[in-house]
C-alpha cells in the first residue's frame, strides 16, 4: 500500500501562524498520481509558473552573486525587491548567507544572521526580533518522507521568536523556537523548544533555563563591509 504524499499538519501550522503572524507559507503541494499509486507529477508548491521563476531567479542570483557583495544594502535590497522577502528595520544578513525562496523568508527588527547561513525558506521561516544566528547555521525547510517510493518532499515551516539566540554551526530541523530560548554551538534541533530554554547536544535537550529579566537588550550589528 503505498501511502499518500505528506500534507503538512494544519494544526501545526495555525499554532505557528499565531505565533508569527508574519509567517509567510507557500501554496500546498500538488501531485498526480498514476494507476499504480505512485506519482508521476508533484510540485512542492502549487504556484503559477511566474511566481515560481521569480523566486527560482531570485535563489539563483542572490546565493550565486549578490551575497558576496560587501554592501548590506544591496544585500538586503535584493531579497526585499527582487525576493519579495521580509526584512525588518536594522537587521543584518552577513555575506555569504545562502537563501532558498526568499519570499517566503520573514525576519524582524534588529536580527542578525551571521556569515554563510542556510536558510531554506521553501516551506516558510519566520524569525523575530532581536534574535542572533551565528555563522554556518542551517535552517531547513523539511525533508523527504522515507517510507514513500517516490522520496517526496515534507514541507514543514519554523518559527524562531523574539530574543532566541543560536549560536556556532547549530542545525534547526522544522520546528519552533520560543522566545528568548538559546541553542548550544552544533546541537541538532529536531523538535519545539519551549520559552527560555536553553538547549544543546545531539538531538537537543534541555541544558538551563535562562532568566526572563535578561531580555531586554537591542542587539543591531551591521559591520562596515561585512
Amino acid at each position: 500500500m503505498i501511502p499518500e504524499p505528506f500534507k503538512a499538519d494544519p494544526e501545526d501550522r495555525a499554532r505557528k501562524l499565531a505565533a508569527a503572524p508574519g509567517l509567510k507559507l507557500p501554496p500546498d503541494p500538488e501531485w498526480e498520481v498514476g494507476p499504480d499509486g505512485r506519482v508521476v507529477a508533484y510540485k512542492m508548491q502549487g504556484m503559477t509558473f511566474a511566481r515560481k521563476a521569480r523566486n527560482r531567479i531570485a535563489t539563483i542570483l542572490f546565493n550565486m552573486l549578490v551575497t558576496y557583495i560587501p554592501s548590506h544594502f544591496v544585500r538586503q535590497n535584493f531579497l526585499r525587491i527582487v525576493g519579495g522577502t521580509t526584512i525588518g528595520k536594522k537587521s543584518t544578513l552577513m555575506r555569504g548567507v545562502t537563501v532558498f525562496d526568499p519570499e517566503f523568508l520573514t525576519i524582524g527588527n534588529y536580527t542578525t544572521i551571521g556569515f554563510r547561513c542556510f536558510l531554506d525558506s521553501r516551506a516558510g521561516i519566520s524569525i523575530g526580533d532581536n534574535v542572533n544566528i551565528a555563522s554556518d547555521t542551517h535552517i531547513l525547510g523539511g525533508g523527504h518522507d522515507i517510507n514513500h517510493p517516490d522520496f517526496l518532499p515534507m514541507p514543514i515551516p519554523t518559527v524562531i521568536e523574539d530574543y532566541v539566540w543560536i549560536a556556532s554551526r547549530a542545525m534547526i530541523l522544522p520546528s519552533h523556537i520560543k522566545r528568548g530560548a538559546v541553542v548550544a554551538a552544533h546541537a541538532v534541533v529536531t523538535k519545539d523548544i519551549e520559552e527560555l530554554e536553553v538547549v544543546g547536544g545531539v538531538p537537543a535537550k534541555v541544558l538551563t533555563k535562562r532568566n526572563p529579566e535578561a531580555l531586554k537588550y537591542s542587539s543591531p550589528y551591521r559591520p562596515l563591509f561585512f
